[in-house]
């Protein structure tokens, strides 16, 4: 596989995020945000973590300030004006995790490369358990919900997601070991794959269609998911 010039995604490049000056109440409801992955109301936000209405609704509107979450307008139901709902908004940020995984992970590729009989196998294997152990707290709902958790899973690890209107196929525009990916992109290639298989599966979605074609894109490689659902 040799990866033609100008097609493939770019380097990570870490940037501060907001959610690093968080207090621990405002990142507890950002974290409920994310795990929950669609618009969620005030009063969702604050019976599930034991808080007031007025407490959570402050956090709520600093993590949409800080662009952490973005705000959309509930359905009506009934007279009142509608609510207001919150979601996490995908960042284009790498947590300190990523950073750390892809130092180490670049020398387990050039090991995985050197040494093993059967490379690309080991690497999925590899992939498929780290995929597993990311989404071990998330909750199980389905395989739309799984694509979506996927794919913000992707954006945290710094990949640079950009999903078309069912998650089911995704521009990566950045890896986060670039470098090793271009030297061995049999072991690297196959790790992310894995990865996103064994959360499509940990989340009880299907994986039979799932496929990563690298470097075919001008400036991203391409995920597939799963097929669009009839």
């Amino acid at each position: 596989m040799t990866p033609r010039p100008g097609y493939g995604p770019a380097a990570v490049v870490p940037r501060p995020s907001p959610a690093a000056d968080l207090s621990r109440a405002r990142r507890q409801v950002l974290d409920l945000l994310v795990v929950r992955g669609v618009p969620t109301s005030v009063a969702t936000v604050a019976a599930e973590l034991g808080q007031h209405t007025n407490t959570v609704r402050e956090h709520l509107e600093g993590l949409a300030d800080a662009g952490l979450a973005d705000r959309s307008t509930a359905r009506p139901a009934g007279r009142g004006r509608p609510g207001t709902l919150y979601e996490a908004r995908p960042t284009s940020t790498t947590d300190p995790g990523a950073r750390e995984y892809a130092a180490l992970a670049s020398v387990l590729a050039d090991q995985i490369a050197r040494t093993s009989p059967d490379p690309r196998a080991d690497a999925l294997a590899a992939g498929d358990r780290w995929g597993r152990d990311l989404v071990a707290h998330e909750p199980s709902a389905g395989a739309p919900h799984a694509r979506r958790t996927v794919v913000r899973l992707l954006d945290r690890l710094g990949f640079g997601p950009s999903a078309d209107a069912t998650d089911s196929a995704v521009e990566l525009r950045r890896c986060p070991l670039l470098d090793a990916a271009l030297r061995t992109p049999e072991v690297v290639c196959a790790v992310h794959l894995g990865l996103a298989r064994g959360a499509l599966d940990a989340l009880g979605a299907p994986t039979d269609r799932t496929a990563l074609e690298a470097f075919a894109l001008p400036g991203a490689c391409l995920l597939h998911l799963d097929a669009p659902e009839a």
